[in-house]
């Protein structure tokens, strides 16, 4: 097989969409989601701690942004507490996303010092280190913000693009689009935001993007606030779209199916850093209206290649038959959506599950 595996480097890669399967859906628990209104989660790389939106009456503003951690993953979620001044005020606060680090916070905000309607914008807040208080947020400017209502920031692992949600922003395509504005470095100005255009954005809503860790996929949601694309499972449905790298365009998003959408609405979804589960809020409205709780699913790639019921060398055989394609079935690496070739990736993910017995 070693030799095989030489011999096949370097050929020809396409695009492809892994196998994966998406486990039970289950909501986060009493510690997270309460009578009031919870939605926008952003996990942090580590999986401990959670921060998410929340109109919570022990709030400061009408929305408040608030955070829970754990010690360990299979640890329960701790009781929220608010984040406070001065990310918190009376105005709204929300949609948070954080840096990799965990020491820089993009969010929306209505406080004063804003230019959009009702001064909805996006704000940054940093600390010297995770021990360290939030200092006082400065406002993105108007390369990022406009006159309507911009939303729901999402920053890459590498700082240098920032995507978000726009409500009739001159240039878009639907009442709602995504947006998307880059930099040189991190301690550059923001260059213009430009519209993501088709396939993303449509004639319908499009809203919360989250990047993946690797920048290669992106997750949204449409509907919600304004009319959903066709073809979705509900009124608010969370659809995907991938990029074999960070310099092509994005392609035709799919809808992530029955298994994470049903006729309730889904949104705000964001990948966990590893690929493996999927956070994402059911019900509720960017705007108030019905409330809404934080949720998760697990995500799985399939490794049993041959349906045999077990993970073994001739799941391994299979991968190796199919190298350097982009053969679905075996780009189960990087967990779970693949990287749109059939190559070392994949036989490290089945090697993780080497002899396992598959129901």
């Amino acid at each position: 097989m070693t030799i095989t595996l030489v011999m096949v480097l370097g050929l020809a890669t396409g695009i492809a969409n892994a196998d994966y399967i998406f486990g039970t859906p289950e909501n986060l628990g009493p510690t997270i989601n309460t009578s009031d209104d919870e939605k926008i989660p952003y996990i942090a790389p580590d999986e401990l701690s959670l921060y998410f939106t929340s109109n919570r009456p022990e709030g400061y503003g009408g929305q408040d942004i608030w955070m829970s951690t754990r010690a360990t993953k299979e640890d329960p979620w701790s009781e929220a507490v608010n984040l406070g001044p001065p990310i918190n005020t009376s105005a709204w606060d929300w949609c948070p996303c954080l840096s990799p680090d965990g020491c820089t916070l993009y969010f929306g905000s209505g406080r004063e010092g804003g230019m959009g309607v009702h001064m909805f914008d996006l704000w940054v807040s940093t600390r010297p280190t995770l021990n360290d208080p939030w200092g006082e947020p400065s406002h993105l400017g108007p390369n990022i913000n406009d006159a309507k209502i911009d939303r729901a920031p999402s920053i890459s692992s590498d700082g240098l693009e920032l995507y978000f949600g726009s409500v009739d922003r001159s240039g878009g395509l639907g009442g709602g689009d995504i947006w998307m504005a880059t930099r040189e470095t991190q301690d550059s100005e923001w260059e213009p935001a430009v519209n993501l255009g088709s396939p993303v954005n449509t004639e319908y809503e499009e809203l919360g993007p989250k990047l993946s860790a690797d920048g290669l996929l992106l997750f949204f949601a449409s509907g919600l606030s304004g009319p959903p694309r066709p073809s979705g499972m509900g009124y608010s449905d969370i659809w995907m779209a991938r990029r074999p790298s960070r310099d092509a365009a994005w392609g035709e998003p799919v809808n992530l199916g029955q298994s994470v959408n049903s006729g309730e609405d889904e949104s705000f979804p964001h990948l966990s850093t590893n690929g493996r589960t999927l956070y994402y809020t059911v019900g509720g409205s960017p705007f108030g209206g019905p409330k809404g709780d934080l949720y998760q699913v697990s995500i799985d790639p399939v490794v049993d290649l041959n349906s045999d019921g077990i993970v073994d060398a001739l799941d391994m055989c299979i991968i190796v038959d199919h190298w350097g394609t982009d053969e679905s079935l075996c780009d189960i690496g990087p967990t779970p959506f693949g990287d749109g070739v059939v190559d070392v990736q994949d036989l490290i993910v089945l090697a993780e599950h080497l002899f396992e017995s598959v129901p």
